[in-house]
């Protein structure tokens, strides 16, 4: 049954709406200063924040309404007024509100409302993982596409006989990396092997890496001697420019033998551009991720990806299920999920991290 008072509670844990409005008050004194914006990249960043200020209070407000029209119908109800129908839609409505304020909580993360590099990689077991790499590559972009993000291949390797050996793209869209990092991982596929003439259960892996776009404003240095920068004729689909001319470029950051490489865009010149990008934010992840070991080496340990730490697994035989391994949280419709439909898995993992319970995920057996 639903309770008011438990409602109140539950919004109120979400979003302080006294605090929302102060903090308001403080962005907007700051936007009305002289001067605020001859430095474009902090009113950029206010202005983002006013947004998101904005975007809580009118949720919580919604959130009020909708408990307060609750309330009216459980009284109707309770008067003899035949308003069931109308009461548990209320309901679902106000469910999914408290759902999506619970879920914004969650994106208050520095990079958050940053654009995201994503990138894929087949695991041991040639054809079987790289198709497997594939049909994550389709995944996501459907979750993209259901999202309104913007999706930019920068580099595509194709597999021997088919799928692909690793794949880096770059997701655009308004919190694109605060949603999409909890992905990052080892994907485990269970199924009988389209490619095995004698009908076995194969298991396949793939691993999922993700990285925050980073701007110009942070500061990442890069010597020009620390880089190994190769050109070569672009391999994937797509138009007439690919195989004609060497506009691939492939760099290799020298110190820590990081590889980058991008060959979407016509010139070289710009697929140099794109490649320093992706390389600059992985490098901002390498240092991130030192300093993070630090202070706190147990905290960088359940961070770290590697095969044999399985976040997810998706099993088509000899049942259907999809099971994320750290927050528990399963759908027995394989299909949907495959097709892009990835947003209860997500919300799990963030709300999930929000509260300090995200688990580094474990194999689990599917004998």
């Amino acid at each position: 049954m639903w309770s008011s008072k438990r409602g109140l509670r539950t919004s109120a844990a979400i979003f302080d709406e006294a605090k929302l409005t102060a903090d308001l008050g403080v962005v907007d004194k700051q936007i009305t200063e002289p001067g605020f914006w001859n430095d474009q990249r902090r009113a950029q960043k206010i202005q983002r924040k006013r947004k998101k200020i904005e975007g809580g209070l009118e949720l919580v407000r919604r959130v009020n309404a909708q408990e307060g029209d609750i309330a009216v119908l459980q009284e109707w109800l309770a008067g003899g007024e035949a308003v069931e129908a109308e009461l548990k839609a209320a309901v679902l409505a106000w469910q999914a509100s408290v759902d999506e304020a619970e879920l914004g909580h969650t994106l208050g993360g520095e990079h958050d409302a940053s654009n995201l590099i994503l990138s894929i990689n087949a695991g041991a077991g040639g054809t079987e993982s790289q198709d497997w790499a594939e049909m994550l590559f389709r995944m996501y972009q459907r979750f993209c596409e259901r999202r309104g993000f913007k999706v930019d291949i920068t580099d595509y390797q194709k597999g021997e006989e088919a799928g692909i050996k690793s794949v880096t793209m770059l997701v655009s869209g308004e919190y694109a990396f605060g949603t999409l990092w909890v992905e990052s991982g080892v994907h485990r596929l269970v199924r009988i092997s389209p490619f095995d003439s004698a009908a076995r259960r194969h298991t396949s892996f793939a691993a999922v890496f993700a990285w925050p776009e980073l701007d110009d404003s942070i500061d990442i240095e890069i010597l020009d001697k620390d880089l190994r920068i190769d050109t070569y004729r672009s391999s994937g689909a797509g138009g007439q420019h690919v195989n004609v001319t060497d506009s691939a470029v492939r760099i290799t950051h020298i110190p820590t033998n990081i590889v980058v490489a991008c060959q979407n865009e016509r010139s070289q010149i710009r697929n140099r551009e794109v490649a320093m990008k992706v390389l600059k934010s992985r490098l901002f992840d390498l240092e991130t991720k030192k300093q993070r070991e630090k202070l706190d080496a147990v905290e960088a340990a359940k961070m770290q990806i590697a095969f044999g730490s399985q976040i997810r697994s998706y099993v088509l035989h000899p049942y259907r299920m999809v099971k994320d391994h750290r927050t528990k949280h399963e759908s027995g419709d394989v299909d949907r999920v495959l097709d892009g439909d990835l947003d209860a898995f997500i919300k799990a993992a963030l709300v999930a991290k929000a509260r300090g319970e995200l688990s580094k995920g474990v194999a689990a057996s599917d004998e």
